[in-house]
Order: C-alpha cells, then structure tokens, then sequence
C-alpha cells in the first residue's frame, strides 16, 4: 500500500504557488487555454492530492485508490499541473500543453485516449461528470469496496439539468462514498452565475435533494480538510462542500473577474502574474526566452 501522504500547511501554500506558476507558463507555451478557473481550483486541486486522496503515481490504477473526476474538464492546466508535481509524469512535459500530439490535451483525457496516467475519463462537456461520479461510486458500493469518490464541479454547469438528476439520483441510492466539490466562483465564460442563471440559495437546493451540505472558504486548506472529514463521517447520504474561491486566485489582475474565464495571458501580462507569484523552492519547468515569445491573441 502507499505510503500515507501528509503535508503541512506552509508546504501546501508553497505547492500551490508553484502550481499557479506552472499554470501561467504553461498557458505562456501553449499561447491558449483557460485562465481564470485553473488558479482559483489550485489550493483544492493541492489539498486533494497532497493530503486527501489514496492514490498511488507509480501504479495509478491502483485498486484501493480514491477516484477523482473533473467534470469542468477545461480547468486541466491545474491538474497537470498537479499531476505532475505528484509524480505521475515529468514536469518537462508541461510545456506542451496543447501542441500537436501532446498528452495534455485541452480536455484531459485518459492514457488509453492518448492522454496522462490518473485520468479516469475524457471530460469537459458540462454536466456529465456528476453524473459519472455518482455511477462509479454506486458501482464501488455495490462491489463492496471501500473506495471513496471525489469530483469537482463548477457552479455555472449546475445550471445543467443533468447535474441536478445526477444530485438526486445519488441520495435515492445513498451513495454515502461520493463527495461533491463545487468551485464556487460566481464566474462563467459570459459573465457571473448570479446574472446569468442564479443558483442561490444554493446549498439549500443540495440539502433538499437529501445532501449533507458544507460551505467553505475554497482557498482554506483548514477548512477544506475539516469539511472533508465530516463529510467522511456521514452515513447514508452523499456529501457536498460548496468551496467559495475567487476566479484567477494568487494574480491581482484577474481576481473576480470572469473576463479571464477562457484566454490566457500575453507576455506582458504573463511577467507581471509570475512576478506576484513568487519563485517557489521547487523550480520552473521552462525559463522563456521572452523576447521570443510570440504574443498570444487576449481579450
């Protein structure tokens, strides 16, 4: 079995700093992809895999892992990123995310899909990756296995029908194994949630589907992980945390604003994020020749 990963607080914000850094380089070589999203899932995305999750990078199918999907699967720079900073492939390969015949792929995909090791499924049209969840964990329980089963959803495809009858097709059936994280930033590609669809009140409509409910601070790991285990703890209902996090976390410029929901930075744009975003111990996977970089199309 795996050795139990445990990290302590200040190593998981110099972790997560790191990852926001990997992300804007990332979108830097690839001159495309989503921005805002991927920095404000970072400190979860940090928390599930350096402290929640039975996992195992050497041997990512392992059969006692805990199972995570990303259903908003246009987030994926953050979890390359933090796939890569787990051991599940080299941090080199980041820097071709999006090119012809990368892995890294816009929407992550799995490895049978010409994708990276510890994907479970291709995901990113909204709304199914619920619905997906809530299937492998009611197979896991019908198996009687142990496993635990994350996802993380994004509040504007709860707009999505399909993600309201997943919701309540996982408390008919108990599904007491599955814990729903919802990004919670009120952004969406045309605007903010609460102006284009309102979702509140919001965690009453997931407890009156028969969800234990939790809210908390998204960029919290404290609260992240306090949430966690009470969520473990419940019995025959499935858990979700509603995680109120900031779109483009960590860059001063993008923070609350959904403008920066699919387009990445420019070079100047990009030296200015890095600059607020310190150095970290654990290196840069790519220095830029800047002078070189070709300007990428922005908003």
């Amino acid at each position: 079995m795996p050795k139990e990963n445990k990290w302590n607080l200040q190593e998981l914000q110099e972790m997560a700093r790191q990852i926001r850094r990997d992300i804007i380089k990332m979108l830097l070589c690839a001159k495309a992809g989503h921005c805002g999203g991927p920095l404000d899932i970072t400190d979860i995305m940090t928390g599930l895999y350096f402290n929640v999750l039975m996992l195992d990078p050497k041997n990512p199918r392992w059969e006692e892992r805990d199972y995570f999907f990303l259903s908003a699967g246009h987030l994926s720079t953050a979890w390359y990123a933090v796939l890569a900073r787990r051991g599940y492939f080299e941090i080199e390969e980041l820097s071709t995310f999006r090119k012809i015949n990368s892995r890294l792929q816009g929407h992550p995909a799995p490895v049978w899909t010409h994708g990276v090791p510890g994907v479970e499924i291709g995901s990113g049209s909204l709304g199914h990756g619920l619905g997906v969840a809530v299937g492998c964990a009611l197979g896991l329980k019908l198996d009687g296995r142990m496993n635990r089963v994350y996802v993380l959803n994004s509040d504007g495809e709860l707009q999505e029908g399909s993600s309201w009858e997943a919701i309540m097709a996982a408390a008919h059936h108990k599904v007491d194994n599955l814990i729903s994280i919802v990004d919670r930033n009120d952004c969406q590609i045309d605007g903010y949630t609460r102006n284009i669809m309102n979702l509140e009140p919001l965690g009453e409509k997931w407890s009156s589907f028969g969800w234990f409910v939790q809210e908390v601070d998204g960029h919290s790991f404290e609260q992240l992980f306090h949430a966690i285990d009470e969520a473990k703890k419940v019995k025959g209902k499935p858990s979700v945390i509603i995680a109120h996090t900031i779109m483009g976390k960590g860059v001063s410029f993008m923070e609350g604003d959904y403008r920066w929901h699919g387009v990445p930075p420019n070079e100047e744009q990009g030296k200015r994020a890095l600059a607020e975003l310190a150095a970290t111990k654990y290196g840069d996977f790519i220095e830029f020749d800047w002078e070189k970089l070709v300007e990428p199309i922005v908003r």
